[in-house]
């Protein structure tokens, strides 16, 4: 890597590595000696176990050990699986049953795991599963979002896990009850599978004292902990590590059964034991993502002014509280509730519930791309209604820029934003002056062209403070210690370029830890697009130390008083000496003086407050009515992410989510028989996005710098993904709105769009 200046785009250094298969993927550095973990899964969605005979996979060829959860429970590991449980709107605590690691007595989703086979090889430990004789007292299949149905647990004999509200309802109801005008839509955001490049493994290593436990996931400070807590260890005896990831979204962040029924497995038969999942038990086991109906009302005053807003939120948990599930769809969607209007009457109310599906967790953006999906599909309702212009209407309730800092309804504090500006620039950039002559085209040809336009905002998440630890090593090279942890995104090239920028420093010199709690002894992991904004801070911080540290060092070298030495164009100078030694120079001179204490440096920051990323999308798609297929035909992005370390890496992580976005919105359905069945359990029947299916993307950085930290920063890695979504739907409901269709729900599948042309009323089912 080249030298370069501040908000630079440099290319990735990992890429060759990663792209030429050099990657150390969990599998790859599993041991050589391992044994192999299975797991045998309930085929039945929900049923009291009547018959689980493990005796003939026990003695099957190559079986070291098959554990059920009596043989778990037998070694004291009883623990529930830990989940946020909220509290009711009432005060009272929302639904917390109990989660076994293994299924006790009951299963509740086709594919919970019931026992776990340790072989020498893949096949023998598959073998062995075929040979478990189970069978169940079948119970019918609670799927739907309403009270009632069998009960998946004691604790929630309707199903209701939680009842949660936040805003002033009365006031609410009060602005209602004198709108000039209320516009009411019920808006589907229907049920994903995260479906990384990697499935999840990990492989648990017990030495007869500490536990070495390495997986593919987003942080392994939670895990350890969660470790030592089910299994009854000192953190101290507990090691995680993290090698490169495929893709995590969310998904990967949670702690999920099979990691303890591994770990466990380990320190039983006290040699190392491996598992990875397939694709097809990945789709069956892995948290989904999504899956939730909202009802949203706006009120407005003569002047299109919004006086009060009113969401309620009907969502699925799964089968039982995952790590955030309940956190999700109530608190972080509440973090944007109103997104970028000026509106402090709100009130939302949220209903979550158990069903026997696989359990429901984040997915990138994580409770941000569900608020703003209901939020702008109502927006663009009322246009249409009110018989406004959907851009002049959003314009009409901006947030104005001299009301900054803006404490919203819901108590988030927004920095800076310039909404209409953006919104503005937005609309040159897609040529929506032109919408018009390419619809007529279109038209002539027989199709129908939709615009959709959607302005979103979303919060930082997740841990506000991180460290930074810089090393200067013997060799030359400077290790630069994160807490964070890459599932793709490009730390290593992005840390690197910052701490360069920062010191001088060469970056191909910087060599970037993370992923490993016994050298990094906190951290916040990566999710809700913190890592550049935090890491970025502590590495200021750090840095800061690092110079006043070797500042007297020098000084006294240099023959100068310390308050005439400053470090400037990458050295340290001060008049009255010849000498301007770099930083890697300094540490050569510490290091030879015996100076250890300057070789490491260590500091700790805290974020002062959030950023929110904003910025407006702009989609158009053609539909062929005879076959209802839609097609995106331009996609405009301007994003206000303030200021930029490495463009093109911002670019790319706005690629990737607006593409997701558009995954969920035209291909992606998870469909469960009424048994509970999934459907889609193979690329075969659920359809990821390919490169054919999105257009090329005209990204615009619009920068107002965040006064939220030192950089001026706002996150960008779930963006794309907040805004695609709405941006996409909006633009389907426009084409087919001339046909008479007023109900338009994702996905847009060819069938779908052509059942809805049909009726000119509502989606199907």
């Amino acid at each position: 890597m080249e030298k370069f200046g501040k908000s630079q785009s440099v290319t990735r250094v990992e890429d060759l590595r990663l792209l030429t298969g050099h990657g150390r993927y969990v599998d790859d550095v599993a041991p050589a000696d391992a044994l192999h973990a299975f797991l045998f899964r309930s085929p039945v969605a929900h049923g009291v176990i009547t018959e689980l005979d493990l005796s003939d996979a026990r003695a099957a060829e190559g079986v070291h050990l098959v554990l059920s959860n009596d043989d778990l429970e037998a070694a004291g590991i009883t623990a529930s699986m830990a989940g946020v449980v909220q509290q009711n709107r009432d005060g009272t605590k929302a639904a917390d049953p109990h989660r076994p690691v293994l299924a006790k007595g009951k299963v509740r989703h086709v594919g919970e795991p019931v026992a776990l086979i340790v072989a020498e090889t893949p096949a023998q430990a598959r073998d062995a599963a075929e040979m478990i004789l189970f069978d169940t007292e079948d119970l019918p299949a609670k799927l739907d979002l309403a009270r009632g149905g069998a009960p998946v647990h004691e604790e929630a004999p309707d199903n209701l896990a939680l009842d949660w509200g936040l805003g002033d309802e009365a006031a609410t109801e009060a602005a209602f009850a004198t709108a000039a005008h209320v516009v009411e839509l019920e808006v589907a955001d229907n049920r994903i599978i995260v479906n990384a490049m990697e499935p999840r493994g990990c492989f648990a290593d017990w030495d007869g004292s500490r536990l070495h436990f390495a997986f593919g996931g987003q942080g392994v400070w939670a895990l350890k902990g969660e470790l030592a807590r089910m299994l009854g260890l000192d953190k101290e005896t507990v090691h995680v590590t993290t090698p490169d990831v495929g893709g995590g979204f969310g998904m990967k962040a949670a702690p999920y059964p099979e990691y303890f029924a591994v770990a466990q497995a380990s320190r039983l038969l006290g040699r190392p034991v491996r598992w990875m999942s397939e694709r097809t038990e990945a789709m069956l086991s892995d948290h989904g993502g999504r899956d939730l109906t909202s009802t949203a009302e706006l009120a407005f005053d003569a002047d299109h002014k919004i006086t009060a807003y009113r969401v309620k939120t009907r969502f699925n948990l799964g089968a039982y509280n995952s790590n955030f599930g309940q956190f999700i769809q109530t608190q972080l969607f509440s973090r944007v509730l109103a997104g970028v209007y000026d509106v402090q009457t709100t009130w939302l109310q949220v209903e979550g519930y158990y069903t026997n599906t696989t359990q429901v967790d984040a997915y990138r953006g994580a409770g941000r791309p569900e608020a703003i999906y209901v939020l702008e599909r109502a927006m663009d309702r009322a246009a249409r209604e009110l018989g406004i212009d959907p851009w002049e209407l959003r314009r009409k309730n901006f947030i104005a820029p001299d009301r900054f800092p803006y404490t919203s309804a819901t108590g988030e504090t927004y920095d800076v934003g310039e909404f209409d500006h953006i919104l503005t620039l937005a609309g040159a950039k897609a040529d929506s002056a032109g919408f018009g002559a390419r619809r007529a085209a279109d038209a002539a040809r027989g199709l129908l062209r939709g615009q959709g336009l959607c302005y979103y905002i979303e919060s930082i998440l997740g841990d506000p403070s991180e460290a930074a630890k810089v090393e200067f090593c013997e060799d030359g090279r400077v290790n630069l210690y994160v807490g964070t942890q890459s599932n793709g995104q490009g730390h290593e090239t992005v840390y690197a370029q910052f701490l360069s920028d920062q010191t001088g420093i060469p970056a191909d010199h910087i060599h970037v830890i993370q992923g490993d709690s016994d050298l990094i002894k906190r951290g916040g992991g990566t999710g809700g697009s913190r890592s550049v904004t935090t890491q970025s801070t502590a590495t200021l911080a750090t840095v800061d130390a690092m110079l006043a540290a070797f500042t007297p060092y020098l000084a006294d070298k240099m023959g100068v008083d310390a308050a005439a030495l400053r470090f400037d164009d990458e050295t340290f100078r001060a008049a009255g000496s010849n000498l301007t030694p770099t930083l890697l120079e300094a540490a050569e001179m510490a290091r030879g003086d015996g100076r250890d204490d300057l070789l490491v440096h260590e500091e700790r920051a805290k974020l002062p407050g959030r950023s929110y990323p904003n910025g407006a999308h702009v989609a158009e798609v053609v539909v062929d009515p005879e076959t209802g297929q839609v097609r995106v035909d331009r996609y405009t992005v301007v994003d206000d992410f303030g200021n930029l370390i490495n463009p093109l890496l911002a670019e790319g992580q706005v690629h990737g989510g607006v593409v997701q976005g558009l995954g969920q919105a035209l291909n992606e359905h998870v469909v469960f028989d009424e048994d509970g069945q999934l459907l889609t359990a193979s690329f075969m029947d659920y359809a990821l996005p390919r490169a054919a299916d999105a257009p090329m993307i005209n990204f615009t950085s619009e920068p107002v710098p965040s006064t939220a930290n030192l950089m001026g920063m706002k996150g960008c890695g779930e963006a794309g993904t907040v805004g695609s979504m709405a941006a996409v739907a909006n633009a389907v409901q426009d084409a087919l709105w001339a046909r008479g269709v007023r109900q338009a729900d994702m996905p847009f599948t060819p069938l779908r769009v052509w059942d809805m042309l049909q009726d000119g009323t509502a989606s199907p089912s």
